[in-house]
């Protein structure tokens, strides 16, 4: 059973480096893009949560705003994401969310109330000079680093606080919500600023694609993650999730060719991040294990 759920958590880790891929091919722009993956990917949600598991989505209404403005920032975290890929390329906008343990490190100890992990802010230093050096070396992509940067910081924001909410209501529900809310305010601010009448510039092959996107490449993986908690531990999940930039860069540079190909020096610094989040996962760990 323990082989079997690492495999299937692999596989989800794959499906969300694989979102970045299906954002280049999606040709509609970013804001179209994160509409309608959102508006598919609750459809899919409710689908799943009231046809096949027969639950109830009755939430108390201090929930449903709670859970509202995480959405939101899961709807700007999105945007953010495929803005940079489609201003810049898959392996700029996967190398900036590295930065979200950083931000981590910075905002969950004030959200939790916990001290501040020396580790954290050591391995965050480091993040930061490999994301500056690629800022230096890739400066042609630099407004796809800022988006990319704004996407770590949106991200981080839903993550720390999507943690405060675990246990209010099942867990299908608050993915449910999250994403239903974020779509529903994107529709609100469209409608104000006139953008909503532009949403049916779309082709039927972007639509298709995005229909993919949001139900095998957002909706599964996310209720997956969900049951996989069951059988792995969180410190596992994180750390394989940490994956996701290292499975999407390789995949961009053999599928999309030219356009992904960086600087040696881009590589050396995403490699850098990567292990410290991985050496720092594992100090972590051993530090849990200390303790118990």
């Amino acid at each position: 059973m323990q082989k079997l759920a690492l495999f299937r958590l692999h596989l989800i880790v794959f499906l969300w480096g694989f979102t970045a891929i299906l954002g280049k091919m999606i040709t509609a722009n970013a804001q179209i893009l994160v509409f309608y993956r959102m508006l598919f990917a609750a459809v899919c949600l409710f689908i799943f949560i009231r046809v096949f598991k027969k639950e109830s989505i009755k939430i108390s209404k201090k929930l449903f705003f709670q859970l509202s403005a995480i959405g939101f920032a899961m709807a700007l975290h999105w945007l953010c994401f495929f803005y940079s890929i489609k201003v810049s390329n898959v392996s700029i906008a996967l190398s900036c969310l590295s930065l979200s343990t950083l931000f981590a490190a910075i905002l969950e100890p004030l959200v939790f109330k916990r001290k501040v992990d020396i580790s954290e802010i050591v391995m965050g230093t480091v993040i930061v000079s490999c994301i500056l050096l690629i800022f230096k070396t890739e400066f042609q992509y630099k407004e796809g680093i800022f988006f990319g940067i704004l996407c770590a910081v949106f991200g981080t924001i839903f993550s720390v606080f999507n943690g405060k909410m675990f246990g209010k209501t099942s867990s299908g529900n608050i993915i449910f919500y999250e994403i239903f809310s974020g779509w529903f305010i994107l529709a609100l601010i469209y409608l104000f600023s006139g953008q909503l009448f532009q949403l049916n510039e779309i082709n039927y092959r972007d639509l298709a694609l995005i229909a993919l996107l949001a139900s095998v490449f957002t909706a599964f993986p996310m209720l997956e993650s969900v049951s996989l908690m069951k059988y792995i531990s969180p410190f596992t999940l994180i750390l394989t999730v940490n994956l996701e930039p290292v499975y999407g860069i390789i995949l961009a540079f053999f599928i999309f060719g030219e356009s992904e190909h960086m600087s040696p020096v881009f590589y050396i610094a995403s490699l850098v991040m990567i292990l410290a989040i991985l050496v720092n996962g594992f100090i972590k760990a051993k530090k849990q294990k200390q303790l118990k």
